[in-house]
């Protein structure tokens, strides 16, 4: 008996370090690629003055110009509203567009995903000069506008935020489709079945029903489109050109043109400090709501 005791302890210490060992390796890589390099800018930035080598000290200096300055303040706050409004809309678009895929029989949904997926492959150098040419004076879209009488000559369309935002929707609509979708897909259809037999119409069930029910694929989905967003460097930088600022611009002109590194992490930090707050406070509020419509259909 206290041998099977002796080897029953030993069989649970190991199991007990059988999954520290299985993940190491993950450990080992956020380490070296995550965990090391965010500490290194945090350093970086508190660093004064604007020497990128040989800096010492420390230093509140460049947090305060990012607050402190009108240009700075402006542009972050343009970002995170870019960034709800993208996430706001790829919501609207996708929405419906996951929820269709997801009541489609296997065979017919695969094919429509694959054309859903499709963006995702192709370079995001490509799809940006893509929208380029197409907006462009010469572009479809401008001969489009002439053909029908819209306008009278061609006229420039890119280079605003109006088409920067437009890009970014295209291009993180397939997050939202899939996120919308993987939720949708696990909602029971005989739950819209019960409420159409309780008298409920289209919206009432879409709204009592499959929302609450899809809110973790929104939120979800919405988070992620907003973090693509707020941290989109290529669309802005060629699309905007030198009239539409987001921040991610602008951390590259801080730390590659102007090789001032501590004010570059320092709009890193911040950047990185708004949006875990904008996530988290999007999470509270979908939490008490889930948790609000959970508790009053219990209590049905």
């Amino acid at each position: 008996m206290r041998n099977k005791a002796l080897l029953g302890l030993r069989g649970q210490g190991e199991a007990s370090t059988a999954w520290m060992w299985q993940i190491a390796p993950t450990v080992m890589l956020l380490l070296f690629f995550f965990i090391l390099p965010l500490a290194g800018v945090v350093r970086t930035s508190f660093y004064p003055g604007t020497r990128s080598f040989g800096a010492e000290g420390f230093s509140f200096e460049q947090y305060l110009k990012v607050i402190l300055d009108p240009f700075y303040r402006s542009v972050l706050i343009d970002t995170i509203v870019d960034g709800l409004i993208v996430s706001m809309v790829c919501l609207v678009i996708g929405f419906p567009v996951g929820y269709s895929l997801a009541r489609l029989p296997p065979k017919q949904r695969r094919w429509r995903l694959i054309l859903v997926i499709l963006p995702l492959t192709l370079s995001l150098v490509v799809i940006v000069f893509g929208w380029i040419v197409i907006l462009g004076r010469g572009g479809l879209v401008n001969q489009l506008l002439v053909s029908i009488g819209a306008i009278d000559r061609p006229i420039r369309l890119p280079y605003n935020r109006t088409a920067v935002l437009l890009i970014l929707v295209q291009q993180f609509l397939p997050y939202m489709i899939l996120s919308v979708m993987s939720v949708c897909s696990k909602i029971d259809p005989v739950l819209e079945h019960a409420a159409a037999n309780l008298r409920a119409n289209r919206f009432t069930t879409f709204r009592r029903v499959i929302v609450p029910l899809a809110a973790p694929g929104i939120v979800s989905g919405m988070i992620l489109v907003f973090i693509l967003t707020v941290s989109a460097f290529v669309t802005p930088r060629l699309v905007g050109g030198g009239n539409v600022q987001m921040l991610g611009s602008i951390i590259y002109e801080q730390v590659i043109v102007a090789l001032n590194w501590p004010l570059g992490g320092a709009l890193a930090m911040v950047l990185l400090i708004v949006t875990s707050i904008v996530i988290s406070l999007a999470n509270l509020l979908a939490a008490k709501k889930f948790a609000r419509h959970r508790s009053s259909a219990n209590a049905k």
